[in-house]
């Protein structure tokens, strides 16, 4: 079984990465540049942490934990954009214990009764599990067309034109094309390729795809519910290759959510009172 490194063992990597990157940023930058610290090889990185559930590896999971064990110990801070940084006491260290760190976190939790147990809990609040769960078992569960008309609702809602599902057996994956435009002044022709998917796409699928896409489009976007292997990741970006830009299930979602589409979120404003016993006393 490839043995994946504990989650106390990302915490000073994950310190590192922020140092060089500046002091902050999104989860995606830092996995990668942790991902580089510890040289991770691919049969790490392809590990699901539960298969049935998405497309979430057991590396990100535990980075997940590392970030969040780090920001109640006041080393990390995070916003709602998704930009984890440095907080001024993070930016005066250049590493931490993380067995320390661990025990002082775990302490604190179960002083106020909310003791974590990293092998059953999650990081990430239950709702939004529930919510991120439903979605998958919904894209899973459509058919390859309806799967296809998703993506090209998806590409037309973010500011493609011209987008037609054009999928045909032998056509090196293409399923459909559009155009991108930028400003009113620049356009890129796209091709893409959605694979309804529960595991990893490999290096292999996006040469044959990048075979497909060469004289036909300037740029190719590779759409799954899966996730990529480490070497499809940098096939997808070769030197003196044309780019691919890749969206794996979780960026799916999210860019779902982004655009309303089947899935919609509300803020709900919750009352708060207070009873003032002071000033019924002074009547």
């Amino acid at each position: 079984m490839t043995k994946v490194p504990t989650f106390d063992m990302f915490m000073n990597p994950v310190i590192e990465s922020l140092k060089i990157l500046g002091g902050s940023g999104t989860i995606e930058e830092i996995n990668a540049r942790v991902v580089e610290i510890m040289r991770l090889g691919s049969e790490q990185l392809e590990v699901l942490h539960d298969p049935e559930r998405g497309s979430q590896t057991e590396v990100e999971y535990r980075l997940a934990w590392a970030r969040t064990y780090l920001k109640k110990a006041d080393v990390l801070e995070n916003s709602s954009r998704g930009v984890w940084a440095l907080t001024a006491n993070g930016n005066q260290l250049d590493q931490v214990d993380p067995k320390a760190v661990k025990h002082y976190v775990q302490a604190r939790d179960k002083a106020s009764r909310s003791q974590i147990d990293e092998n059953t809990s999650s990081p990430i609040k239950d709702e939004e599990i529930t919510w991120h769960e439903q979605a998958m078992a919904c894209l899973l569960n459509m058919e390859p067309p309806a799967f296809e008309r998703l993506i090209q609702r998806m590409l037309r809602e973010s500011g493609f034109i011209q987008v037609e599902v054009t999928g045909r057996t032998g056509d090196g994956g293409i399923d459909g094309k559009g155009i991108m435009r930028l400003g009113g002044l620049m356009s890129f022709h796209v091709i893409f390729q959605c694979k309804r998917y529960r595991g990893t796409v490999g290096s292999s699928q996006i040469r044959d795809f990048r075979g497909a896409m060469v004289g036909r489009a300037d740029k190719g976007l590779f759409v799954t519910t899966g996730n990529y292997s480490k070497d499809a990741i940098l096939e997808a970006t070769r030197d003196g290759a044309p780019a691919i830009d890749l969206m794996d299930g979780d960026q799916l979602i999210e860019k779902l959510k982004e655009l309303s589409l089947g899935i919609k979120s509300q803020k709900i404003e919750i009352e708060q009172v207070t009873v003032d016993s002071n000033w019924f006393t002074t009547l």
